[in-house]
C-alpha cells in the first residue's frame, strides 16, 4: 500500500499494477506448465537398447496409464477440459507414458470419415492431444486402429470395403487380407504419420512427445488359427511404417497369448482357447521391424476360475513368462500396455483391486531394479470426473480413493529413485518424489 501512494502521483500506478495482476494470473493459473516447458529443454526419442528402452543413453522404465478417449474428447469444446485435467492429473502422480487412440473410423467425432477422407477438426483434436501432452511431460503410446468394433475398427473398414463393391468378404478377418482394405489402412498410417501438428508446427513422425506406435489393439485373426494371416500383415504394415517413420518405437498391441506351436500354450496361456485366436506372442512380436513386446493382463475375463487369490498367481506368472521371453529370446522390451480388475466380479472390493495392482508394480519395479526387459505397464484406465460415458468396468478416478493414488504415486518415485533420474526428471515428478523422501 505505501508503494502505491508514492507511484500514485506520476501516473504509473495503475499499468504497473495491472501488468503485476496479469503476471500473477499467469503464474498462478500455468506455474507449474511454465516450469515444465522451459524448464526441461529439448526432448530427445525414446529408443531401444537391448531389452531396455532409453531415452540420451539412460534406461528409462515407466509408469503409465491408457485414457483412449483424448482426441473424442479434445474435439468437442465443452469437453476438452476434460484432457488437461487428466493429464494434469498423471503428471502429478509421477506418470510419464498414456496410451491413447490414434483413430475412430466412420463413427462420432470420426476422425477418418470414409477411407481417406478425414475431418480436419478432430485432426486439430489430436494435435491439441499431443501438445498438452508435451505440456505436462507425458509421452504417447499412439494406437492406429481397433480389432474391436470400439470407435470403429476393422470392422468399419471391412464395411467401407463391402459397400464400395471391392470387399473379397463380410468377415471381419478380411482386414488382414483384403489388398483393397490393406490399401486404406497404408493411407491411413501414411496421412498421421506425416500430419503436421498446427499446434506446434512438428510433423507427429518428428515428435519426441510420441514414444512410439502401436499397430491395432488387441489383434485376433479368428478364421486363421495358424497365425499367418495376422503375421503377413504385422510384417507388412510394420515395414511400410519404418519406411516413412525411422524415429519412433513400434510395436503390435498383442493381449500376449501364445501360440498353438508354442510351449508355453498349456502352461502359461490362461486357458486352452488363446492358443486358437491366430496369434502367438513370440513369432508376431519376433519381426526385425517390431521394437519391443506388448502384453495385456485381464484374468476375470480370460479365465472361467473365480478365485482371487487364483487370479493373482496367474499375474505373476504371466507377468514373469514374458519378461523372461523378453530378457532370453525376443532380446526386446516388455511393456504391459493394459492391465485392470473388473468391478463385475462378484467379491469385487477396491482393496481387492489394490492388491491386483500391487502385484503388477511390484513385478514391474524388480524388473527395473535387475535391469530386465519388463520396462513399464500402464493400467486401463483412468478418467476425471463426469465421463460416466467414457467408463467401463475397470476405469477409476484416481484421485477419489487416496490409497489407490499413492500406490501409483509411490510407484513413480521409486523407479525414478533406482534410475537416478530425480535430477533431471520432470518438474512434476522431482516435485512429488522430493516430498516422499
Amino acid at each position: 500500500m505505501v508503494k502505491s501512494r508514492m507511484f500514485g502521483g506520476n501516473g504509473m500506478l495503475y499499468p504497473i499494477v495491472a501488468f503485476a495482476s496479469c503476471v500473477a494470473f499467469i503464474y498462478l493459473s500455468f506455474g507449474d506448465l511454465w516450469i515444465n516447458i522451459h524448464g526441461d529443454g529439448k526432448w530427445s526419442f525414446v529408443e531401444r537398447n537391448g531389452t531396455q528402452f532409453v531415452v540420451d543413453g539412460m534406461p528409462f522404465y515407466f509408469n503409465g496409464w491408457n485414457s483412449y478417449w483424448m482426441m473424442d474428447h479434445a474435439a468437442d469444446e465443452f469437453r476438452r477440459g476434460k484432457v488437461r485435467e487428466m493429464l494434469q492429473t498423471g503428471a502429478r502422480m509421477g506418470l510419464t507414458v498414456c496410451r491413447t487412440w490414434a483413430f475412430n473410423d466412420g463413427e462420432y467425432n470420426a476422425l477418418q470419415i470414409t477411407p481417406g477422407r478425414f475431418d480436419e477438426r478432430v485432426f486439430r483434436a489430436l494435435d491439441y492431444v499431443i501438445a498438452e501432452s508435451r505440456r505436462y511431460g507425458i509421452r504417447l503410446m499412439l494406437c492406429l486402429v481397433n480389432n474391436l468394433q470400439a470407435y470403429g475398427g476393422k470392422t468399419q473398414y471391412v464395411k467401407w470395403a463391402w459397400e464400395e463393391g471391392v470387399g473379397l468378404s463380410s468377415s471381419n478377418d478380411s482386414f488382414f487380407y483384403d489388398p483393397s482394405i490393406r490399401r486404406y489402412f497404408k493411407h491411413y498410417i501414411k496421412t498421421v504419420l506425416t500430419r503436421r501438428n498446427t499446434l506446434t508446427g512438428i510433423e507427429y513422425r518428428d515428435d519426441p512427445t510420441i514414444f512410439g506406435w502401436e499397430l491395432i489393439n488387441e489383434p485376433r485373426c479368428m478364421t486363421d488359427k495358424s497365425g499367418d494371416t495376422l503375421q503377413d500383415w504385422i510384417e507388412e504394415m510394420s515395414t511400410f511404417i519404418k519406411e516413412i517413420d525411422r524415429n519412433h518405437l513400434l510395436t503390435v498391441g498383442l493381449e500376449g497369448f501364445y501360440g498353438p506351436k508354442s510351449r508355453k500354450r498349456s502352461t502359461v496361456n490362461p486357458e486352452i482357447w488363446a492358443s486358437d485366436v491366430g496369434t502367438d506372442f513370440i513369432r508376431n512380436s519376433n519381426l526385425s521391424t517390431i521394437d519391443f513386446a506388448s502384453v495385456h493382463i485381464y484374468p476375470d475375463h480370460w479365465t472361467h476360475n473365480p478365485d482371487f487369490e487364483y487370479k493373482l498367481r496367474f499375474v505373476s506368472k504371466w507377468m514373469i513368462s514374458h519378461i523372461e521371453d523378453g530378457d532370453k529370446e525376443l532380446k526386446k522390451p516388455v511393456m504391459f500396455t493394459e492391465f485392470g480388475l473388473s468391478t463385475e466380479n462378484p467379491d469385487f472390493t477396491p482393496a481387492q483391486r489394490e492388491r491386483f495392482y500391487k502385484v503388477i508394480l511390484d513385478i514391474m519395479y524388480k524388473s527395473a531394479v535387475k535391469n530386465k526387459s519388463g520396462a513399464g505397464s500402464l493400467v486401463w484406465q483412468f478418467l476425471v470426473e463426469g465421463m460416466e460415458d467414457s467408463n467401463d468396468d475397470f476405469g477409476i478416478i484416481p484421485w477419489k480413493r487416496q490409497s489407490t493414488y499413492q500406490l501409483f504415486a509411490e510407484h513413480s518415485c521409486r523407479l525414478a529413485r533406482i534410475q537416478g533420474a530425480l535430477s533431471t526428471q520432470l518438474y512434476y515428478l522431482r516435485k512429488l518424489c522430493t516430498l516422499r523422501k
